[in-house]
């Protein structure tokens, strides 16, 4: 079954940069796309970040330019480069799969739940 294992989280101050890890078994990361969601307390799970077979990539209007989504196909890797970090960055970030094939990256960051395989996320906390 596929597992999707994330690191890289912690406590930084605003300004600082954190890079994200995820490392997908039982899935190839060239299958499907894959991104970045997060949930702070309070609010709703929103997407972050997401990357599709092609290398297309896609962010939410709060991250741009300062996050940087990316993996390495060849150590099955999804990473996520988060500069800049702000207060309200804070969140439990959730890496995520398609659960289909070839999709865009901008429908996966905006599909449902239910058809994504989910990592069990990694804590960020910006103070």
């Amino acid at each position: 079954h596929v597992q999707l294992v994330e690191s890289g989280g912690g406590s930084v101050q605003p300004g600082g940069s954190l890079r994200l890890s995820c490392v997908a078994s039982g899935y190839n990361t060239r299958r499907g796309c894959m991104g970045w969601f997060r949930q702070a307390p309070g609010k709703e799970r929103e997407g972050v970040a997401s990357i599709d077979v092609s290398g297309s990539t896609v962010y939410a209007d709060s991250v741009k330019g300062r996050f940087t989504i990316s993996k390495d196909d060849a150590e099955n890797t999804l990473y996520l480069r988060m500069n800049s970090l702000k207060p309200d960055d804070t969140a439990m970030y959730y890496c995520a799969a398609d659960r289909r094939s070839y999709r865009s990256a901008s429908t996966f960051l905006g599909g449902e739940t239910s058809s994504k395989h989910w990592g069990q996320g990694t804590q960020v906390t910006v103070s």
